[in-house]
């Protein structure tokens, strides 16, 4: 008896499975993402498999449930946008940003309780404001909103201002901190990248704040780099435009003729660089303050490509764990 009954005492609960992280995720709430979509023909807008692939990245790296495919609207009175704390819009496609009063009440109440708005391509420089579809494949750095962006929320907001973002901002650093691996990019390609066109993976923004925190962000167009077809490929090359400078260019680009636009942009320090172009949508050379002159060049290749598709998506992503999280 007493024998059985140490036998039955010592027996141990069976312990149970630890869940997968899948499981735990299916456990918590369902995020769902807004996105801004032609009201015509949908299918037609931007880089239409950008935003669902980034989601899809999100979701897997940071255990978050999102929903895998956004929720589109057709403009912002939709009152599903409520249930979204998150709208991705692409600024081409959109034709008129002049708010209704309408879209003004309900922005006004969506930003002022919480919502975040993403508007990619919200800032294009001038030289490629005149045709929307160029600024969906160049990614000129500026950090001053396009006028449509500022005019139509001024009448939502008056008197609150986009903002430059500042490179020391903790959205670069919701998620991801610090660049993709360079060493595989070219030397010249490699200390460009590094020193000043993605330092620390830093980009060009401005913001418009609502009660201390970003309410509505607004960068030049980062979705070409997030899409990938049903393989897993990107679905996008994209090539890197950096700034050199050689013995003698100031002298010689001084007094250089040039065949096409001339234009101006506004630094993250508030100054202004002048652009000038050979061709419609093509900076051929730069005059900086300080009197400082240098060329455009451009370089391609696989390792240049993949790189940027990286950088964009973790870019992405920390734009949207920000909005999540704050």
């Amino acid at each position: 008896m007493s024998t059985a009954r140490a036998d039955a005492d010592s027996v141990q609960p069976t312990p149970m499975p630890t869940p997968s992280p899948a499981a735990l995720v299916a456990t918590r709430p369902e995020i769902r993402i807004a996105q801004l979509s032609p009201a015509v023909e949908p299918w037609r807008r931007n880089y239409a498999n950008a935003l669902p692939s980034l989601l899809s990245h999100v979701a897997e790296k940071t255990y978050t449930n999102l929903a895998p495919e956004p929720v589109l609207i057709n403009d912002f009175t939709d009152e599903r946008l409520l249930e979204c704390p998150f709208v991705y819009a692409n600024f081409a496609d959109r034709e008129d940003w002049t708010f209704s009063p309408a879209e003004q009440s309900a922005l006004r109440h969506y930003l002022q309780n919480g919502g975040f708005l993403f508007i990619d391509a919200g800032i294009t420089a001038s030289f490629l404001r005149d045709h929307p579809e160029l600024g969906q494949h160049h990614s000129y750095a500026e950090w001053d909103a396009n006028p449509q962006i500022k005019e139509a929320f001024a009448a939502v907001f008056p008197g609150r201002e986009f903002q430059a973002l500042r490179r020391n901002d903790p959205l670069f650093r919701a998620f991801y901190q610090g660049l993709p691996d360079t060493s595989l990019l070219p030397d010249t390609v490699r200390s460009y990248t590094e020193e000043e066109k993605w330092p620390d993976g830093t980009y060009s923004a401005a913001a418009l704040r609502i009660n201390g925190r970003i309410a509505v962000l607004t960068t030049p167009i980062i979705a070409m780099g997030w899409g990938k077809n049903s393989l897993g490929q990107w679905t996008t090359t994209i090539r890197f435009r950096i700034l050199e400078s050689t013995s003698g260019l100031d002298d010689y680009l001084e007094r250089a003729a040039y065949s096409g636009a001339r234009f101006e942009v506004v630094r993250e320090d508030g100054g202004k660089d002048v652009i000038y172009c050979q061709e419609q949508a093509m900076p051929a050379w730069a005059n900086e303050p300080g009197g400082k002159w240098r060329v455009f060049r451009y370089y391609g290749s696989r390792e240049i490509s993949d790189f940027a598709h990286v950088f964009y998506t973790r870019l992405g992503t920390n734009i949207l764990v920000h909005a999540l999280t704050n």
